[in-house]
């Protein structure tokens, strides 16, 4: 067996505070589009005075604007979408978005037939959401493995995979690299390298997984 590795990128930077509040949404019309205008202005750098520059809308205009506290005209808007580079429907996305949520009761995920269905691994899917406002597909699938899997250290799709081991033991291999995975332990990886269970060390073993992709691409 090759030699067990752990590799550890804890102390790589994360640019995305998850604790960090966004303004809210607007409840109507020119709240939603105020909220969009001054979101995209930040997005730029650039202050109310530069756009006013850029624009030749005064920077009173432009501070209602921003405030909902006016229904600016198609033309102000069309203005706008060029200065901040973004399309005129841009400013319209956050009125009325829905925003989606999946709970699942224990027991109850879906069994999905997947590649290692064959091998006998188990696929709960836990939540699904399509067309979400992240730009990123996320399946979360719980596995079972039994006395009736096989290995199957050859998985490979497009996007990331995070493993979180709930129960049993397992050797997951990742490419060249392998990994002896107890309760609580935990790997993250690019899923488009080989990957999957080498060695069934105790059994049953159960283990989350959750996979990422881009929307509309698949795995």
């Amino acid at each position: 067996m090759a030699k067990i590795e752990a590799n550890d990128d804890s102390g790589a930077a994360l640019s995305q505070d998850p604790h960090a509040v966004k303004e809210p949404r607007g409840n109507n019309l020119e709240m939603a589009i105020g909220h969009e205008v001054r979101t995209y202005r930040k997005k730029l750098g650039i202050t109310v005075t530069d756009l006013a520059a850029a624009t030749g809308v005064s920077v009173g205009m432009l501070s209602k604007i921003e405030n909902g506290n006016i229904s600016p005209s198609l033309t102000t808007l069309q203005t706008l979408s060029r200065a901040l580079g973004v399309p005129l429907t841009a400013f319209f996305r956050g009125f009325e978005e829905a925003r989606s949520a999946t709970f699942v009761k224990a027991g109850e995920g879906v069994n999905l037939e997947r590649r290692g269905t064959r091998a006998g691994h188990q696929y709960s899917l836990l939540g699904h959401i399509d067309n979400n406002s992240s730009g990123v597909t996320v399946e979360p699938y719980l596995i079972t493995l039994t006395t009736d899997s096989d290995v199957f250290p050859t998985f490979q799709h497009e996007g990331m995979e995070f493993l979180y081991m709930l129960e049993g033991e397992v050797v997951y291999r990742h490419s060249e690299s392998l990994y002896a995975m107890q309760p609580g332990d935990s790997l993250f990886f690019d899923a488009d390298a080989p990957h999957g269970p080498e060695q069934l060390v105790k059994l049953p073993a159960r283990y989350i997984s959750i996979i990422s992709y881009p929307q509309n691409k698949a795995k």
